[in-house]
């Protein structure tokens, strides 16, 4: 695939690993030219991608960007392997240490990188709304509501924490409810109540497609870009 950027997939064997496998050959700009699961993968090509063994990783062909979703005990190595090949990392692994997010803080000096909790295009644009209502109605109440499936475990949500990070630098004092019901993908309400009046900007996701949709996006306008910290909605354009 000619002018394709090329795209190593780190934790290939898990639920977003695998849905990033079968997305991204459905964008035209990207050629996955590397998938990376924890153990020895079999077979070893599937569809045209080659796959390869965490133990592997060093062997892995040239690529342009990774996208890692894998645990916090896989992280440093890609991370180290993007720095030592001057490639972009997108990331979404969640419970990274202290010193691993030092390590990704140092790595953006040298290589264009993007982690978040949540790659939604939906919930970037979302956090920025937050932010502008947050700055231009000091003294509102502001309150989150997050709901997901019952069988997640954090609360309140990664995401919902994100976004009222958001509001709290614009000047807000937001607080949180959480609510575990059913199957629901995820759900993040953010109201902003005055007197006599009240502001609600909600995102509802439907699929969990949307969050390996997201992050193939944001490779695809990562790739190439000058080192630094980005944020998914600095990759929207």
């Amino acid at each position: 695939m000619s002018n394709a950027v090329r795209v190593l997939i780190h934790g290939a064997s898990g639920r977003m690993g695998q849905a990033l496998v079968r997305l991204a050959a459905e964008h035209p700009g990207l050629d996955v030219v590397a998938a990376v699961t924890r153990r020895a993968p079999s077979p070893r090509v599937v569809d045209g991608v080659a796959f390869f063994a965490a133990s592997e990783l060093s062997g892995v062909p040239a690529f342009d960007v990774a996208i890692d979703f894998s645990l916090p005990e896989g992280f440093d190595a890609v991370l180290a392997l993007c720095v030592a090949r001057k490639a972009a990392l997108v990331s979404g692994t969640t419970g990274l240490s202290e010193a691993q997010r030092a390590a990704l803080a140092d790595a953006a000096a040298g290589i264009p990188l993007v982690w978040a909790s949540n790659f939604s295009l939906g919930v970037a644009v979302l956090a920025e709304l937050v932010e502008r209502a947050a700055a231009a109605l000091p003294g509102w109440d502001c309150d989150i509501v997050e709901s997901h499936h019952v069988h997640k475990l954090d609360a309140p949500s990664g995401t919902a924490l994100t976004l009222g990070q958001g509001a709290e630098a614009a000047g807000a004092t937001p607080r949180y409810a959480s609510l575990r019901a059913g199957d629901i993908v995820g759900e993040h309400l953010v109201q902003f109540t005055g007197l006599g009046e009240r502001i609600e900007l909600t995102h509802r996701a439907s699929n969990r497609d949307i969050f390996a949709r997201g992050a193939l996006h944001a490779a695809s306008r990562l790739a190439g870009r000058a080192p630094g910290s980005y944020r998914v909605r600095d990759l929207l354009d």
